[in-house]
This record gives C-alpha cells, sequence and structure tokens, in this order.
C-alpha cells in the first residue's frame, strides 16, 4: 500500500509537548507535514507553565528535517485559541489539520469536588476544543478542506469515579464534534473523535503493572487516518486501547410504541423498552438527528393505523 503522506499539509496539535501528542505531531511531521507544537508545559493539574516541552519537540521535528513550530498559548481562553491557529496561518500560511489533544485531571469524589475544578478541566478538555475549533473552522471551510479530530474517553462515554469533571468534558466534546462533522460536511471538513488509552503521565498513581502494552505507538496511526486527506468517514467515534481499534457508537433499542401511556405500562413494558437485540444506530453524519425522529413519527403513524385496523 502506498505510504500516506502529509507533504504540504499544516497540522496544529494542541498538548504536543508530551504523551499522545507528542507522538501525533512526530508522526505528522515524520511524514511531510507542517506542525505547530502547542502545549503550556503545565502540570498534570493545568497548573504552572513551562514553554520548554513544546519547544523540544518543535526542535525533535527540526532536527529530524521537518519543519514545526511551537506555541505555548492557553487553549482554556478564545484569545489563547485564536493565537495557536494564527500560529499556523501566520508561519506556514494555512491549517488542514486540527488535533484537540491537550488535557488535564483533577481528581476527586462527587461529595467533594470544587466548583473551580470541575470548571477548570471543562476550560481545557471542552471549551478548549470549542477556542480552537472556532477560528479554525471557518478557514478550513474557505478552503474546502479540513481534519479535525477530538479527543474523547472511555471515561466521557462510561464514567468512571472521581473524575466527573472529566467525564463530563470528554461527553460533551462528543456532541460538539457531530456538529463539526454536520457542519463541515458540504464544505470538505471531516471531524471525528478519537477515544484513545495509552500509558502516559495521566496514568501517574495508577497501577499499571497487568497492563499489556499501550504505547503511543498504537493510537497515533489511527489518528493518522482520521488527519488524513484519505480519510473515509466523519462524525465518528474510534476507540484506540491496547492494540484494539474499534467503533463506538449510540445506540437505542427499537422500543415499544403504545397510543398511551401510565407508569405501570412503563413499569410492565420496562424490559421490552430496554432490549437491545437488535439496535438501532443513527449516525450523525448525514442526518442522525432527523432520522431519529423520523423512525419514531413512522412508528407512531403505524401504531395509529393497526389500532384503527383492530378497532
Amino acid at each position: 500500500m502506498t505510504e500516506l503522506r502529509f507533504d504540504d499539509r499544516v497540522a496544529v496539535v494542541t498538548g504536543a509537548g508530551r504523551g499522545l501528542g507528542r507522538a501525533y505531531a512526530l508522526m505528522l511531521a515524520a511524514r511531510g507535514a507542517k506542525v505547530v507544537v502547542n502545549d503550556t508545559g503545565g502540570t498534570l493539574t493545568g497548573d504552572d507553565a513551562d514553554p520548554s516541552p513544546a519547544h523540544q519537540v518543535a526542535a525533535e521535528i527540526a532536527t529530524a528535517g521537518g519543519q514545526a513550530v511551537a506555541c505555548v498559548e492557553s487553549v482554556t481562553t478564545p484569545a489563547g485559541g485564536q493565537a495557536i491557529i494564527r500560529a499556523a496561518v501566520d508561519h506556514f500560511g494555512r491549517i488542514d489539520i486540527l488535533i484537540h489533544n491537550a488535557g488535564t485531571v483533577r481528581r476527586g469524589s462527587l461529595k467533594e469536588m470544587s466548583y473551580q475544578d470541575f470548571d477548570a478541566v471543562l476550560d481545557v478538555h471542552l471549551r478548549g476544543a470549542f477556542h480552537v475549533v472556532r477560528p479554525a473552522f471557518p478557514l478550513m471551510c474557505e478552503s474546502g478542506y479540513g481534519r479535525i479530530i477530538l479527543t474523547s474517553s472511555i471515561g466521557g462515554l462510561y464514567g468512571n469515579h472521581g473524575v466527573a469533571n472529566y467525564a463530563a468534558a470528554k461527553a460533551g466534546l462528543v456532541g460538539l464534534a457531530n456538529v463539526v462533522a454536520l457542519e463541515g460536511a458540504a464544505e470538505g471538513v471531516l471531524c471525528n473523535v478519537i477515544v484513545p488509552s495509552a500509558v502516559t503521565r495521566m496514568a501517574d498513581g495508577l497501577d499499571i503493572s497487568a497492563y499489556p502494552p499501550m504505547g503511543t505507538d498504537l493510537v497515533a496511526p489511527v489518528v493518522g487516518l482520521l488527519a488524513h486527506e484519505s480519510c473515509p468517514i466523519t462524525g465518528e467515534m474510534l476507540i484506540a486501547i491496547a492494540g484494539r481499534v474499534a467503533r463506538a457508537v449510540v445506540a437505542e433499542s427499537p422500543g415499544v410504541q403504545r397510543l398511551s401511556w401510565t407508569i405501570e405500562n412503563v413499569a410492565e413494558q420496562l424490559y421490552a423498552v430496554r432490549d437491545l437485540a437488535a439496535p438501532l444506530v443513527f449516525p450523525p453524519v448525514p442526518n442522525g438527528h432527523a432520522d431519529h425522529i423520523r423512525y419514531s413519527f413512522e412508528s407512531a403513524t403505524w401504531a395509529g393505523r393497526e389500532s384503527a385496523h383492530h378497532a
């Protein structure tokens, strides 16, 4: 198979000073992309700042013969997001690829989590995504090309203890990505979600002694395809964990249709309402929202006709 390259493409990777973001930046640069390496160099909780991680990755790319520029602006503010995207335009003349990978963790039980810690994590993951997507998206639409990858988490899909802020932010990113995919579809801008798991500093404090291989090298190629011009999908979620790559979806049961309901009816029918033996999936693109409504309305119409027939 022909090597998939990124020659003449310009990529912005947030949180690219370490871990997964670093792996993405190095991979794209090695295959020809010009890369904006964005990272504030803050701690895992988002405190402090250190410009060296971003500059080190940019220097590593340059040493290997690639082109990169470091940007230490923060995704947590609109001005920071605009500056990150402007760095791509100012240095390389365009933006083709946006990977929002920056993330922080502030753990705490729901009973104890502070409002500050909740907001601080949303500021990086969810609001941070909007802060970079908002200035990049019109530029991509104008040029008729773009690849946007937002980062969710199994914590966002399934929840986890002690990370209500992180889980809420990661779930919100799925909704944002769906809208980006819908609004970008007609203008050559694709948006997908990566749901990655790798042993990086976010695993600090966890017992990973029984983990299988979970290096960043098992995630980066999946992101690479989503960032490539040949990417055939949009509005989807891909899982990458321990070498397993899979698709995640929102699914519904066929449900139960009645012309009237009581609380007792719901209790009696709950087993059938929850039966996922034949799940329904309404892909966001091209029209999952309308497809969901159409299916429900058609079910109601059919139920009405059946009732009239038996009357």
